[in-house]
């Protein structure tokens, strides 16, 4: 909607909307974050700018790129300019109109929950410019786009809806004015201003500036040498480059010089970032070439399975050239690459080894995203299988391969396995009975990318890795040490007319019928046969309709369990009308137990009322 003058109104989208609500209507006791966030905003475009004008030397800016803060105590207003990159109408839709990149409104119910904790929220999901409204009844933006001669007004009071305008701007930038809360005039005082400044935003890499005063030391914090710099400057330069609010978990400083010089200042966050399983996968780790800034998003510097890294890199060696083309192929940014890579896991390797509850806390986090790389990554794979760790039935919370091995029973040449969506529903398979019973230790893979890794790695140390779902169990040759006598399986009882008569009523719905050696507890479990597809995998393809109908399993029948010796009591004797209904009600249990809907619900029911009519 417009009027004469060509102002126009706009609803926010739905999830800004309910986010102001929630921000403009509560008080936090760090409200001054909000002006960390509007000047490391201006500190972005002042990066783009200079970044543009490497190709077009008509979007130079005039003057030094600079943020220029502007306090009118009688207004009680406190303005946040700039000189860099600007917005277009279109921009400003796309960018004080929605929440970026979220697509959900799952943070708003974070939001709702736990409203002390909002700014972090904000951070994490990547809307700093609403926190604005924390401190201010309305917010004006005039900004004007470089290469552009028209200039916008956009104004909101944070309750529902915006408005965009022609205005008028002399040079390109952007400048966001925030007319001051009552209880928020501290934000209009000078002394207040300069401590935020110095507390949040000291090494942006810009001047910010109060009047003739610049506030900061507008030094590249990546320049300095490490021993100077203290871990809450570090702290402040990570929250300030990478919008967040958490501290670091790990910070890596790290200086290359030789035939190639680049330096490093990388961060691994403490919580996950918003957009962590993102389907583009996006770095967001910043390329600079001679403290020029070049590039973010993409994998030509850091590889997608590091995506939770924070930070920047710089190299005096690149050519500051802006060709995404001949940026991909260039060998030296390939080989700072393949340098940054191996640096990040070697100190993941070195924090594994000597903070192991630390590093769970972190492989909680990342692990599933670093497990991409055993696929990705081959040149780098052996470094990465020793940093990773693995839920198992052992006594360890988290394992590593190497310490499985150590843990391995006499007799025992396989690394066993089992995957699956779920690692608390994995440990109630009935899968895991007969190695539970011998004391053999099995990993539990419950992440998606699991079953994709697996398809690369088949051994580690020499050993197999196998699948306890697939193939027979070959566990005789194995040493069950102080294992009761009385829990091993007994195989006395006869199956073999049950299986005859279950073979017969199932047909092709199962592959094979045949006694189990890895049941103890339950009467009946589904597997895969060496060779076939592994059950999980086959149950991912058909979730992601890459597979319609999967292979028909081998159903195992367990010799020690009551049901089992009672029916093939019955299958030894005269024609039984129960065989026929319990062939199929335990084919449907085995599939129940692995999270599958019975093939046909309605016989399922039918044929369980009738051998409980007949139990009855």
């Amino acid at each position: 909607m417009s009027d004469t003058s060509g102002k126009e109104t706009f609803s926010f989208q739905t999830e800004v909307g309910q986010l102001l609500e929630i921000v403009a209507g509560s008080l936090y006791s760090n409200r001054e974050v909000f002006l960390r966030e509007l000047v490391s905003n201006a500190s972005d475009a002042c990066d783009k700018l200079r970044y543009a004008a490497l190709t077009d030397a008509a979007l130079a800016p005039s003057g030094d790129l600079a943020v220029t803060l502007k306090i009118d105590d009688t207004a009680k207003t406190l303005s946040i300019s700039d000189n860099g990159i600007g917005m277009n109408h279109a921009d400003l839709l796309d960018t004080l109109g929605t929440i970026a990149k979220s697509g959900t409104g799952a943070f708003i119910e974070a939001l709702k929950s736990e409203e002390k904790d909002a700014p972090g929220l904000i951070g994490q999901f990547g809307v700093g410019f609403y926190s604005a409204f924390m401190v201010a009844e309305t917010v004006d933006v005039v900004t004007r786009k470089a290469g552009d001669s028209e200039a916008w007004l956009w104004s909101s009071d944070g309750k529902g809806a915006f408005s965009i305008a022609p205005t008028d701007r002399d040079v390109s930038g952007t400048t966001v004015t925030l007319h001051l809360k009552d209880d928020a005039k501290e934000f209009a005082e000078e002394a207040r201003i300069r401590h935020i400044i110095k507390t949040y935003s000291e090494h942006i890499s810009f001047p910010v500036k109060l009047g003739d005063e610049t506030l900061n030391a507008a030094e590249a914090l990546w320049t300095r040498p490490a021993k100077d710099i203290t871990q809450e400057q570090y702290t402040e330069f990570y929250r300030h480059s990478a919008h967040a609010f958490d501290a670091p978990w790990q910070v890596m400083h790290n200086k290359v010089e030789g035939t190639l010089n680049h330096t490093s200042l990388l961060f691994i966050p403490t919580t996950q970032p918003f957009d962590l399983f993102d389907a583009e996968r996006k770095s967001h780790v910043k390329l600079y070439v001679n403290r020029v800034f070049i590039s973010e998003t993409g994998t030509d510097l850091i590889p997608a399975y590091l995506r939770f890294l924070r930070g920047v890199v710089d190299s005096q060696d690149l050519s500051l050239n802006v060709s995404r083309e001949m940026l991909q192929s260039d060998p030296n940014l390939a080989r700072i690459k393949t340098q940054v890579s191996k640096k990040v896991l070697s100190e993941l390797k070195k924090k594994a080894g000597k903070a192991p509850d630390d590093y769970a806390v972190f492989w909680t986090n990342f692990g599933a995203v670093l497990k991409e790389g055993l696929v990705e990554d081959p040149a780098l794979r052996d470094r990465l299988l020793e940093i990773c760790r693995f839920a198992s039935t052992g006594e360890a919370a988290l394992t590593s391969l190497a310490d499985y091995v150590d843990r391995m029973k006499p007799g025992q040449d396989s690394l066993y396995y089992l995957s699956g969506d779920d690692a608390a529903k994995l440990a109630q398979s009935p899968h895991l009975e007969g190695f539970r019973a011998k004391g053999v230790e099995v990993l539990l893979l419950s992440d998606h990318v699991d079953e994709f890794w697996l398809q690369h790695i088949s051994e580690f140390d020499g050993k197999p890795l196998k699948s306890i779902t697939r193939g027979a169990a070959d566990l005789d040759a194995i040493t069950a040490e102080d294992t009761p006598t009385d829990t091993e399986q007994s195989d006395d009882t006869d199956l073999s007319a049950l299986i005859t008569v279950i073979k017969a009523e199932l047909g092709e719905a199962v592959k094979d019928v045949r006694p189990s050696k890895r049941l103890t507890d339950s009467p009946v479990c589904l597997v895969a046969d060496d060779g076939d597809m592994d059950v999980n995998l086959e149950r991912l393809l058909k979730r992601h309709g890459q597979l319609q109908n999967g292979m028909p399993r081998v159903l195992e029948l367990n010799p020690s369990h009551a049901v089992i010796a009672k029916l093939a009591e019955h299958a030894s004797g005269a024609g039984d009308d129960l065989l026929p209904d319990a062939a199929h009600l335990l084919l449907d249990q085995a599939r129940i137990v692995e999270g599958e809907t019975p093939t046909d619900p309605a016989a399922y029911a039918r044929r369980l009322a009738r051998v409980m009519e007949r139990a009855l």
